[in-house]
């Protein structure tokens, strides 16, 4: 069964807005594993614009669900993760400007680096995912640098959803194809929703897990965090 991780980025935003603790990242955490969901995942950034290192220190101990980890690898990410030990690191290849992922890693050119940052996390006992592209040779040399896993990212699918279905899956059909000749496990996440996430994973049903939470959130101001959860899950049957 595909598994439902919910990204609460978006919740620490808004209480970043005003500051204190309303709303309380650990309670909606929590209260999102009540719901249903199968992990939690935080994307820290270096300027802490939402989800801070203290919480991702807060939350640690009290999840029963899995915990995974999104960010680029600089020093001051790898010393997190490495202190927090969380289920999953998914490598991201932001740069500290961007507002959200907006491309997958160049595996080939970063291969090397991306070794290197994979055996430190498995020694560890961390599972590592690499962010890319739908692309057979990114794919490939993700296998190639050592990763566990790899996420797709969704974003070039959920554009083209509304206009061409077919069109927009079949790329990550063959990326996800490669992915499971090869050993990976797979992920996928970036702008997935009640709209698109069924046909996905339709056409994808060995989808180890999905990473949703702009428009799980959003969602949520007009059903309730519950029933959106419950909802995501369903599409994922």
């Amino acid at each position: 069964m595909t598994k439902l991780s919910v990204n609460i980025n978006k919740i620490a935003t808004l209480r970043n807005a005003r500051g204190g603790n309303v709303p309380d990242i650990v309670k909606v955490a929590l209260d999102c594993e009540q719901f249903g969901a199968d992990g939690i995942t935080v994307h820290p950034r270096p300027d802490e614009r939402h989800i801070r290192r203290a919480d991702v220190y807060a939350l640690k101990p009290l999840l029963k669900t899995e915990f995974n980890i999104e960010g680029y690898p600089d020093a001051v990410f790898m010393d997190l993760v490495l202190k927090v030990r969380p289920n999953q690191v998914t490598l991201v290849p932001d740069s500290p400007t961007q507002i959200t992922s907006n491309a997958g890693w160049d595996t080939k050119i970063n291969q090397e680096f991306l070794s290197e940052i994979l055996d430190k996390l498995k020694e560890a006992g961390i599972r590592t995912s690499v962010f890319v592209d739908p692309s057979v040779e990114m794919v490939e040399y993700a296998a190639k640098a050592g990763a566990d896993r790899i996420e797709l990212y969704t974003e070039p699918y959920a554009t083209l959803f509304p206009k061409n279905k077919e069109a927009a899956v079949a790329p990550f059909i063959e990326a996800a194809k490669t992915a499971r000749k090869l050993g990976l496990g797979l992920n996928a996440g970036h702008d997935l929703s009640l709209e698109n996430l069924n046909y996905l994973y339709q056409n994808i049903p060995w989808l180890d897990e999905v990473s949703i939470g702009h428009a799980l959130i959003a969602d949520a101001l007009y059903l309730g965090l519950e029933r959106t959860i419950q909802e995501y899950k369903k599409c994922l049957r």
